[in-house]
């Protein structure tokens, strides 16, 4: 299973300067495809995830274009060639 995971600007410098991120993750969730971003990019991961492994709070994670948040966290399904975009939140005004 080959997945896409797609990294703003901010991101990409923790993974080489990549906003394209090509991942052939052990398992089929969104917690299997983590942990093989940070398996490649350790550094990057901790921007993703806190010492629980949970997604950060100010992150958004979309599989497919859907909040994982409201589709099963961690648990969310992650089908062979899905794109999956992480955002860190962005506050101010």
């Amino acid at each position: 299973m080959s997945v896409q995971v797609l990294l703003p600007g901010v991101l990409a410098a923790l993974a080489g300067g990549e906003k394209h991120v090509h991942l052939e993750p052990a398992g089929d969730t969104l917690a299997d495809l983590l942990d093989a971003l940070a398996a490649e990019h350790p550094m990057l991961a901790r921007r993703i995830r806190d010492e629980t492994g949970q997604v950060r709070r100010f992150v958004n994670v979309y599989v497919d274009g859907d909040d994982v948040r409201f589709e099963g966290g961690l648990a969310t399904k992650v089908r062979d060639g899905a794109e999956v975009q992480v955002l860190p939140s962005v506050a101010g005004g």
